[in-house]
């Protein structure tokens, strides 16, 4: 697949056109194909676009169920979203690992998402960084100013925020190409027979639930690969260690559900609801980040420490396992 990106239009005003090739042998309907190419947009609003006009198949408008063949020219106009008028700045409290003038590295805490959504108009991390970080208006765009890489909202643990624009293109740059290093510490359910493996599987959206993600085919997602390392024996639960190699979304949660052990407290990827203990959102932290400053070209590593609710979990585990 070859991807273009251009600023003229099909006469819908301001957005972006992006142009695919589609390169498979076998032929696939035109919306199931572009939310494999689009993770971030569902298939109903895939298919608004294709209603709307906004999608041609080599120059022709085209239909949800058109079949595309080898050699198509798929052009997607994407109108450009929504300005998000809650974006203000508020007063919060924020773990600070490290702060200079070109980053910011948080230990967030969990129920906290990092940016405005439809389902989280204020209350978000990067409200509280407007506050904080009084030049951080501009850079990265209006919607998710200095936002190198995301957290789940009940995901705890590192996070490194980009403080002028040099920073932001800088770092994105080292997440893309595995510079950076990323290693998250979880409690999950079961216990796998091996000690360490790695899990690839394609994340695309679930073919049933929109909401959520799963392990798909490769032609319906993008591919995923998780490493992992069995740390503690817990009983009926293990404690494990990751380290990614892509970052999707939901990546971890998604891979250790397909891997038949679901993390601690999950509620959308976990069937056991009844937890042993009262955690704050799930078992799964970001225990470490690792980068090159983007100024001084320093090898930096952070750590942040485990979240209260999670060792009290681990402390109750452990005594399960005494008794």
């Amino acid at each position: 697949m070859t991807i273009e990106t251009k600023q003229e239009n099909f006469g819908h005003g301001d957005g972006e056109l992006v142009v695919l090739s589609y390169t498979k042998p076998l032929p696939m309907r035109l919306d199931r194909w572009l939310v494999s190419q689009r993770p971030e947009q569902s298939r109903a609003h895939i298919q608004k676009f294709i209603t709307q006009g906004l999608v041609k198949v080599n120059g022709v408008l085209a239909k949800s169920k058109t079949p595309l063949r080898q050699g198509d020219e798929i052009a997607i106009w994407l109108p450009p979203p929504e300005p998000l008028p809650y974006l203000i700045p508020e007063k919060m409290e924020l773990d600070v690992l490290f702060e200079d003038e070109h980053l910011i590295v948080i230990n967030k805490q969990a129920g906290l998402a990092v940016h405005p959504a439809p389902g989280n108009k204020n209350g978000t991390l990067v409200n509280g960084l407007l506050d904080h970080c009084k030049n951080l208006p501009g850079i990265g765009g209006k919607l998710r100013p200095g936002i190198v890489h995301r957290l789940d909202k009940d995901t705890t643990g590192c996070i490194v925020i980009a403080k002028s624009q040099e920073a932001l293109v800088n770092l994105q740059k080292q997440i893309q190409n595995r510079i950076a290093s990323r290693n998250y510490i979880a409690i999950v359910h079961g216990a796998p027979q091996s000690t360490k493996g790695t899990i690839c599987g394609s994340i695309g959206r679930h073919p049933v639930d929109r909401k959520k993600y799963a392990v798909v085919s490769d032609d319906l997602g993008r591919f995923a690969r998780t490493h992992w390392k069995l740390e503690e024996r817990l009983g009926d639960y293990s404690l494990m260690s990751f380290k990614l190699d892509t970052g999707r979304t939901h990546q971890i949660r998604v891979h250790c559900a397909h891997f038949g052990h679901p993390i601690l407290g999950d509620q959308t990827y976990s069937r056991c609801k009844k937890l042993p203990t009262q955690l704050q959102g799930q078992a799964l932290h970001a225990i470490e980040l690792g980068l090159i400053h983007p100024k001084t070209k320093k090898d930096m590593l952070f750590n942040a420490p485990l979240p209260k609710s999670f060792n009290k979990a681990l402390t109750i585990l452990r005594k399960n396992i005494l008794h």
